[in-house]
C-alpha cells in the first residue's frame, strides 16, 4: 500500500456521485415510502462504508494506472462495470422513473444500481492489493446492496403496474439452482483467497514501513552493465553493515520473498536483494533491448555484480560489503570475493556448489544405499545414472534427480508459493517468471541456457582456493542437491583468514526458507 493521490479513484467517485446527484431530482415519485422501512443497521453499514470507500479510493495512489501487466485486467474489469453502472443510470433517466424501473436488471444483474458499483470499487480493491478498500468495500456492499434487495422485494410485493420486469422469477430447475450456488460458492472462495493473500501483504507491508523509518526500504532499478536492473533494498539502519544476496538457479531469484530470512536480520544488517541479468523483473525490464538474451553470460554477470557492489559501497558509505551467496549465486559469490577482496568483508555461502558432477554421483550412491535397504526396484534410477555419466547434459541431470530426490526428502520443506505470494514485494513480473520457470524444458532453458552451461562442468577445486576474506559455509543437512560431504571437503582445501561450516538440521537445499530463524542465529553467529 502506498499513499498519494488517485486520479482513478476520483475518476471513479465522479462516476459515482454525478449519477446520484441527478437522481436526487428525479426519484421514483413513491420513493420516500419504501425508504422510511429502512433498516438501521443496514443503513450505518451503508454510511459507514461509503466514507470509507470515499476517502481510500483518493489517498492511496495503488489505483492509478502503471505499466500493462495480466494484473491490469483486474482495473479493466472494475472500468468496465462502471460503465455499466452509467448505462444503468442513462436507461433509469429515460424511463418513467418508477420503483420498478429502477430495479430493472441489467444483463441479468440483480439490483444492478447498487450492486455494479459495489463490485467496480472491490475489483478496485484487487488491482490495488489494498486490504483496506476491500473491507471497506464489504462493508458498504452489506448495507448498500442489502436496502435496494429490501426495496426491490417491497416493490415486487406491491404489485405494481407495469413491474413486470422485476416480477418474481420462475422456479429454476433444480440443477441449475445447484450450479448457481456452486458458482457462488466458488467465486467466494476464489476473491476470499486472493483477498486473505492481499490482507497478509499488507499487514506485513505496514510492518516493514512502521520499522524501517529510520532505515531503508525501496524497490528500483539501477544501471548494471548497460541494462536497468531490480534491486530490493533493505534495513533498519543505513548504518549497519551491507548484505548482498545472490539468487541461485542460475535463473531463479526469489528476491520477491527475501524478507522470509532478512526479516530475522534487519536489526543488524542492510540486505540487497537483486534480480540477476536474464532473469525476474531484470528481464522484463530489458526484454525488448536483449529478446535473445545474447548479454547473459558467467562473465558478465561478475562485472554487473561488480558494479553493484560499488553502487553499494557509495551509496552506504562502506569500504566492502558481505556478500551471501546461494546455490549458483555461492559459485558468483565465491569467484567475486576471491577476484575482489578489497571490496568483500566476509563471504557467506548457502548450499555451496562445488562441482554438480561429483555432487550428482553422491547423491546417486546415497539414493541407491536407501533404495536397496528398502528392497526398491533400482533398475530406473541405474538406467538414468549411466545416461548422465555417458552425457553429462542438463536434461540428463534432471532425469537422474528425478529418480534420486524420491529418497532424499527434507524434514524440513519449504514453501515458496506462499513466501513469494504472502511478501509484501511480490508483484506480477514475479508471477509471470515462475511461470517461465515452471516451463523448465521451455522458455527457462533458452533464458538460461548459456549460464547452466557455464556451470555444467564446474569444479570449485580446479579454481583458485586462497581466500583473503573470512568464508562460511551455511548448508542444510539434508541437502543432496549440493551434498555436505562435498562442502567439508571443499572447506578443507583452501584457506581463509576464518573458515566454518554451519548445519542447519533437518534443511534440505535452501535452509534459508526453510527455517529462517536458525538461518539468522547461524549468520549472526558468524559474523559476530
Amino acid at each position: 500500500m502506498h499513499f498519494g493521490f488517485s486520479y482513478i479513484g476520483l475518476i471513479y467517485l465522479v462516476l459515482l456521485i454525478v449519477p446520484n446527484i441527478i437522481w436526487a431530482k428525479n426519484k421514483p415519485k413513491d420513493y420516500e415510502k419504501y425508504a422510511v422501512n429502512e433498516s438501521k443497521k443496514l443503513l450505518a453499514f451503508e454510511r459507514i462504508g461509503e466514507v470509507l470507500v470515499s476517502t481510500f479510493a483518493v489517498i492511496f495512489a495503488d489505483f492509478n494506472c502503471r505499466a500493462w501487466t495480466a494484473w491490469c485486467l483486474w482495473l479493466v474489469a472494475s472500468f468496465v462495470l462502471m460503465v455499466l453502472y452509467e448505462v444503468y443510470w442513462v436507461r433509469y433517466f429515460k424511463s418513467e422513473k418508477r420503483m420498478c424501473d429502477q430495479y430493472r436488471s441489467l444483463l441479468g444483474i440483480p439490483v444492478a444500481g447498487a450492486s455494479l458499483p459495489v463490485a467496480a470499487f472491490f475489483l478496485l480493491g484487487i488491482y490495488g492489493c489494498n486490504i483496506l478498500m476491500i473491507v471497506a468495500v464489504i462493508v458498504l456492499g452489506i448495507g448498500h446492496i442489502g436496502i435496494h434487495v429490501a426495496h426491490e422485494k417491497e416493490a415486487r410485493a406491491a404489485d405494481l403496474v407495469g413491474c413486470a420486469s422485476i416480477a418474481k422469477p420462475r422456479k429454476k430447475h433444480v440443477v441449475l439452482r445447484i450450479l448457481k450456488w456452486m458458482g457462488i460458492v466458488l467465486l467466494i472462495l476464489i476473491f476470499g483467497a486472493i483477498s486473505f493473500v492481499i490482507g497478509v501483504r499488507n499487514v506485513r507491508f505496514i510492518k516493514h514501513y512502521a520499522n524501517y523509518i529510520n532505515g531503508v526500504e525501496e524497490q528500483t532499478y539501477i544501471p548494471l552493465g548497460g541494462q536497468e536492473q531490480y534491486v530490493l533494498i533493505t534495513g533498519r539502519d543505513v548504518a549497519n553493515p551491507v548484505i548482498i544476496y545472490l539468487h541461485g538457479g542460475p535463473g531463479s531469484p526469489y528476491t520477491m520473498a527475501m524478507n522470509t530470512f532478512a526479516d530475522e536480520l534487519m536489526d543488524d544488517y542492510t540486505f540487497i536483494g537483486w534480480d540477476q541479468r536474464g532473469c525476474g523483473r531484470t528481464f522484463y525490464k530489458n526484454v525488448a533491448a536483449d529478446p535473445q538474451y545474447k548479454t547473459v553470460s558467467f562473465e558478465q554477470a561478475l562485472a554487473d555484480l561488480d558494479e553493484l557492489v560499488d553502487y553499494a559501497c557509495k551509496r552506504f558509505d562502506k569500504r566492502g560489503v558481505i556478500l551471501m551467496g546461494h546455490s549458483y549465486g555461492t559459485i558468483l559469490g565465491s569467484q567475486y570475493a576471491l577476484s575482489h577482496p578489497e571490496k568483500v568483508s566476509a563471504y557467506i555461502a548457502v548450499a555451496q556448489l562445488v562441482s554438480l558432477s561429483d555432487g550428482e554421483i553422491l547423491s546417486y550412491n546415497d539414493a541407491m544405499e536407501k533404495a536397496l535397504a528398502q528392497g526398491d526396484d533400482t533398475s530406473a534410477m541405474e538406467k538414468a545414472y549411466e545416461t548422465y555419466i555417458s552425457k553429462k547434459g542438463i536434461l540428463n541431470l534432471l532425469a537422474l534427480r528425478n529418480q534420486t530426490s524420491k529418497y532424499h526428502t527434507a524434514k524440513k520443506g519449504t514453501n515458496y508459493v506462499w513466501q513469494g505470494l504472502s511478501s509484501p514485494y511480490f508483484g506480477v513480473d514475479d508471477a509471470m517468471w515462475f511461470a517461465v520457470q515452471m516451463n523448465y524444458i521451455g522458455d527457462f532453458m533458452g533464458v538460461t541456457y548459456q549460464l547452466i552451461n557455464s556451470i555444467m562442468n564446474y569444479n570449485a577445486f580446479e579454481e583458485k582456493l586462497e581466500y583473503q576474506v573470512p568464508v562460511y559455509f551455511i548448508s542444510g543437512s539434508d541437502d543432496w542437491t549440493c551434498p555436505v560431504d562435498l562442502v567439508k571437503n571443499y572447506m578443507d582445501e583452501i584457506t581463509a583468514p576464518e573458515k566454518s561450516l554451519t548445519l542447519i538440521d533437518g534443511c534440505g537445499h535452501s535452509p534459508h526458507f526453510g527455517a529462517p530463524k536458525e538461518f539468522a542465529d547461524a549468520v549472526r553467529k558468524v559474523l559476530k
